[in-house]
């Protein structure tokens, strides 16, 4: 499965957590491609909560309750959110503007936690930079705390 999310913008979301430590581009890759699983993970669990109201479109609320952003308030790019929206989900669906917005913000509250938990565990391991495996880290130890 190819990462449709470009790695700038999560760079940017990493970095927003770092407090001071770089990010290497193992990081940004592997954040990238965990947001895309659970992106596409949600929009197939929105796609079934539509089907059975018998709706061929996902809406902001299959995502979530909070109100809906501004675009411009949002980091990821909503053309691969979208694409994201549709990995695992029939053609016959449809993702409305505000149900983007909302995975999209859903995905960067996602990679926030991530990105902190990230660079927890560099500091841990006494390193300045966030890797790539400091982001499987996290979710390698993630069912310990659940």
């Amino acid at each position: 499965m190819s990462v449709e999310l470009p790695y700038a913008p999560v760079d940017d979301l990493i970095r927003e957590n770092a407090d001071g430590l770089r990010v290497s581009a193992e990081a940004a890759e592997a954040l990238a491609r965990r947001i895309q699983e659970t992106g596409a993970a949600l929009a197939a669990e929105a796609a079934q909560r539509a089907d059975s109201e018998g709706r061929k479109t996902l809406m902001a609320e299959d995502f979530t309750d909070e109100p809906v952003p501004e675009k411009e308030a949002v980091t990821l790019p909503i053309a691969p959110v979208d694409r994201i929206a549709r990995l695992d989900i029939d053609d016959r669906y449809r993702v409305s503007m505000d149900a983007r917005l909302a995975l999209a913000t859903v995905l960067e509250s996602f990679a926030h936690d991530v990105a902190s938990a990230a660079a927890i565990l560099a500091r841990h391991a006494e390193r300045r930079t966030i890797k790539g495996e400091d982001i499987d880290a996290y979710f390698e130890l993630q069912p310990l705390f659940e």
